[in-house]
């Protein structure tokens, strides 16, 4: 299925599945809707309706060469809420997705969003400065730029194992690891360059301490790509009534090698 943004006219594919309360799943950079996998055929036998979007140069969706800072991104999840009107949503976002998540709040409101459910959530603020000292240094984010810029299938596969932390013993195939890399290829060159740029230098400070819904952190303690101690552990300083779970094994990709701990936190938070 696919609409129309009221932004620029691009084009976005999204799926829409049962019936029941929404939870809409907002997926991590450079990844389609299908990470998910783990997650929608589990909520959709709890008897949830399930709604992914395919962020604009992922998946199925359009590839535009602009909009892909992190406002237009927002305003294009504003836009599948308003579509199909949804009403009381969840939102489940990892990674990328949950900065969209906090801006989508910050720019358009809670209306449509009982509560949020971000994993490894690459939010406040990661970019190292003199008033974020916890941060990643530009020269840091600007080599990983650089090196993704120059061999992305290369980049992808070597940090494929730390995504998934399997040297902690995490039960996740190397068909399933290269499953995820070759997903991730998936994503436009220029949208996985532009958003990675915009995840990486987008404060989301003043959108998190506005926060006003009930808020659920999920984030491995060995997360190589967003560090916890960068994101997580400096979101529930600015927003005290956030409830943080750490999974001590994980990863980034906690979504895949700890699903059924996810899906029973994450289930346990939507029917609170």
């Amino acid at each position: 299925m696919f609409f129309t943004t009221p932004t620029d006219g691009t084009t976005l594919a999204y799926e829409d599945y049962g019936t029941g309360a929404p939870l809409v799943f907002i997926s991590g950079w450079a990844l389609p809707t299908d990470m998910w996998e783990c997650q929608v055929p589990f909520f959709l036998e709890q008897g949830y309706r399930c709604v992914l979007l395919d962020r604009r140069g992922h998946g199925r969706s359009d590839r535009p060469s602009s909009g892909y800072d992190t406002d237009t991104r927002a305003d294009d999840l504003a836009a599948l809420l308003e579509h199909l009107d949804l009403r009381d949503a969840i939102l489940i976002a990892h990674s990328t997705g949950a900065a969209e998540a906090v801006r989508y709040l910050a720019r358009h409101g809670a209306d449509r969003v009982a509560r949020i459910a971000l994993l490894g959530p690459a939010i406040p603020y990661l970019l190292q400065t003199e008033d974020n000292p916890v941060g990643v240094t530009a020269a840091m984010i600007d080599a990983s730029t650089a090196d993704l810029r120059a061999d992305r299938a290369q980049w992808l596969a070597d940090r494929a194992q730390g995504y998934f932390a399997t040297h902690l013993g995490t039960r996740v195939s190397a068909a399933a690891i290269e499953a995820e890399v070759q997903r991730s290829m998936s994503c436009s060159p220029i949208a996985a360059l532009e958003v990675q740029k915009a995840v990486a230098r987008t404060d989301h400070r003043a959108d998190v301490a506005a926060l006003a819904v009930p808020t659920l952190l999920l984030h491995g303690l060995h997360d190589q790509s967003i560090p916890i101690e960068v994101s997580s552990h400096q979101a529930v300083r600015l927003y005290p009534e956030a409830v943080l779970k750490e999974y001590p094994t994980a990863g980034h990709g906690l979504y895949r090698s700890h699903a059924d701990q996810v899906n029973a936190d994450l289930l346990e938070f939507v029917k609170a």
